[in-house]
């Protein structure tokens, strides 16, 4: 796979298609995750989630005759992406979930590249914070904030709720910039190897907070959105970022965050039932604009 040495070019057509199918993908995962929340708690979410992507992305990585590192430096990366790409942010957007909606939760998560533009900043040699990712984070938010509109003011019912979403994004956009300097590693395996750790760790929190065996067996909707959760959000939807992420950097792969809200909306609106207004769509004009501002479209750098 052939990796870009800098990431302050404008994103191919290729790698947009994969930014866009990317965000529905994860944008659906907030409306499964509502569905699964109606009768199981998070972490047992989370380890479902994980486990299952993990056996399915294994048998890929598998037949395609690829390996999955086992040297100590690897699984330590597995376990570090595990917490940051995984654990915390499902385990915490899931929390947020129950408290203030997907629709709120997905637009408070699309603070990711603002941090991701800060964090790239100090930590990479070839993502400064240019005047035009700047601007287009700013301008995306806005569209953001237009499209949730009418449910920013029930942020103040549940402040730890709110501050739950955007330590989720604080997390994602740490890990973004480590997945980044793993760009040497295959995405199958390292997508396999941090779903692996992400199994591993949150096993215990589930059993020992929730208590899954207590539970009442859930019905087929739940299942079905927990597979789906597992199979599409999970296996593929990171099989794509971390193709993403290796040949566009940490922040062009970050950009999706700002594309999952409106996604989200539209998912709830359909599936969920939810009412959607016109600002979704002035909203998305916004996103849009923000996303040809912060890869360099309508600013020079």
């Amino acid at each position: 796979m052939p990796i870009r040495e800098t990431t302050n070019f404008p994103m191919s057509s290729f790698e947009w298609s994969l930014l866009l199918a990317l965000s529905l993908l994860w944008g659906g995962a907030f409306s499964l995750g509502q569905i699964a929340l109606t009768e199981l708690p998070p972490f047992t979410i989370v380890f479902c989630r994980s486990v299952i992507a993990a056996i399915a992305l294994a048998a890929i990585t598998a037949v395609s005759g690829q390996k999955i590192p086992i040297g100590r430096d690897a699984w330590l990366a597995f376990l570090t992406l595990g917490v940051l790409n995984n654990l915390l942010p499902f385990a915490l957007l899931l929390w947020c979930q129950l408290r203030i909606g997907s629709g709120l939760a997905s637009v408070l998560a699309a603070t990711t590249p603002l941090f991701t533009v800060v964090v790239a900043h100090f930590f990479t040699a070839d993502e400064e914070m240019t005047r035009a990712r700047v601007v287009g984070v700013l301008i995306g938010l806005a569209g953001v904030a237009i499209a949730i509109g009418p449910a920013v003011p029930r942020a103040s019912d549940n402040l730890m709720a709110g501050f739950a979403a955007l330590g989720a994004a604080v997390c994602y956009a740490f890990a973004g910039v480590l997945g980044r300097r793993l760009r040497a590693m295959p995405p199958l395996p390292l997508a396999t190897g941090q779903l692996a750790a992400t199994s591993l760790l949150s096993l215990p929190a589930a059993l020992l907070i929730e208590k899954p065996w207590t539970l009442a067996l859930p019905g087929w909707s739940v299942l079905g959105a927990v597979l789906a959760l597992a199979l599409l959000s999970t296996a593929l939807g990171y099989v794509l970022f971390f193709r993403l992420l290796s040949s566009a950097g940490a922040v062009n792969a970050s950009l999706v965050s700002l594309l999952v809200p409106v996604t989200a909306l539209l998912m709830a609106g359909t599936v969920l039932g939810e009412p959607l207004g016109w600002g979704v769509f002035a909203g998305l004009g916004l996103i849009f604009a923000g996303l040809a501002a912060l890869n360099g479209q309508l600013l020079a750098r």
